[in-house]
């Protein structure tokens, strides 16, 4: 039972690296608000743009707003991390599987008339951003919550408690 207490609240760092744990789990926090909260509102239209199956977009907005809102206060950060993990593994999938490349020509470098997205003019898709946001979900998985988290403060001890 300790193992899966050590898995889902690993140790956590303290003094400078327990603020940039913080820093890091609120800036993902918001990311993931914003990224699920429009995906959930305008499912069908995200589900055709995607070609995927819409209780599969489902699954993948409602964890990335609901992971979201789960990071920032700090509780069960692991799991919420693994959710956004998850799904930014597979749109890493879907880019990488239609050609795109890891990082996209800066749009200033593109000559003028070049590239039109979807939307009109914008940046070029690349699969660089989703591969970031699994690199941070992967730092808060390796370091938990963090010192100045819930998990830290309630959640770790009372689950302790509990399956003591």
């Amino acid at each position: 039972m300790t193992d899966l207490i050590t898995l889902l609240f690993p140790q956590t760092p303290e003094g400078l690296s327990a603020w940039a744990l913080l820093l890091l789990r609120v800036f993902l926090g918001l990311c993931f608000i914003r990224h699920g909260w429009p995906k959930l509102r305008n499912l069908d239209t995200w589900s055709t743009a995607m070609k995927t199956p819409k209780w599969l977009c489902f699954l993948s907005a409602f964890s990335m707003w609901g992971a979201g809102i789960a990071l920032i206060p700090g509780v069960f950060s692991t799991l919420a991390a693994f959710a956004i993990l998850v799904s930014m593994a597979y749109a890493m999938v879907l880019e990488i599987s239609g050609g795109t490349p890891f990082i996209a020509p800066d749009p200033y470098q593109i000559p003028k008339g070049d590239y039109v997205g979807p939307m009109g003019m914008g940046e070029p898709p690349s699969w660089e951003k989703a591969a970031m946001y699994v690199v941070m979900c992967l730092v808060v998985i390796a370091c938990g919550g963090g010192l100045l988290s819930l998990d830290s403060q309630i959640v770790a001890p009372l689950v302790s408690s509990l399956l003591a």
